[in-house]
């Protein structure tokens, strides 16, 4: 376990364990945004698994993002991102990174709200630029002007993620601050109603 995990005050983990149950924590939002190094440090903190859905349709399809959307297009991406999050989502707990469009498909989306509590990781387009610049594996940034293309994918996007159960802002500081933050706003879910209860979900 690493030192940033392992920082997560135990009460902290312990309550946001308590009120996640036997749901799944799904953290949505744009690339960049840090889901899945946030996620995974998350998961170790409330002690339950962690799956990168991203990783995972790699796996079941023996091909990487971008080569999905360059055979399949994104319409044929979307429809397998789906099928793959609904069989995640039947088991739990477990913590989800999920990838930058899957919330934003309706199938999907429902999927999700069902299938636990989402997390939105909300940045700025600053913040998301610096961390996706150096990478030439977003097939949806190969554009002429990637930074304008993110900017245009915040625009239509984050009114979507806005539906997510909770927001946490995703800033540069250490990613322990982070993981506190997010346990934070989940042990604060104690008196939501309007999160599905685990009788739901079976």
């Amino acid at each position: 376990m690493t030192e940033a995990a392992t920082s997560a005050a135990p009460a902290l983990s312990e309550k946001a364990r308590a009120v996640l149950g036997k749901r799944n924590l799904i953290f949505v939002g744009l690339m960049g945004a840090g889901k899945s190094a946030i996620g995974r440090l998350v998961a170790q903190s409330l002690s339950i698994p962690f799956i990168d859905t991203d990783a995972e349709i790699e796996k079941v399809s023996r091909m990487t993002i971008s080569e999905l959307f360059a055979a399949y297009g994104e319409t044929e991406f979307r429809a397998l991102e789906t099928r793959v999050i609904e069989r995640l989502l039947r088991g739990g707990p477990r913590v989800v990174s999920t990838g930058g469009g899957a919330f934003i498909n309706e199938n999907t989306r429902h999927q999700i709200k069902i299938g636990g509590i989402s997390i939105w990781l909300k940045a700025d387009l600053d913040v998301l630029w610096e961390r996706v610049n150096k990478r030439d594996h977003r097939p949806l940034l190969k554009t002429e002007n990637p930074r304008q293309t993110l900017e245009n994918l915040m625009i239509q996007r984050y009114p979507i993620y806005a539906e997510a159960d909770v927001t946490v802002l995703s800033e540069n500081v250490r990613k322990d601050v982070m993981v506190n933050e997010v346990l934070a706003a989940v042990a604060n879910l104690s008196g939501e109603s309007e999160l599905p209860s685990e009788g739901e979900l079976q």
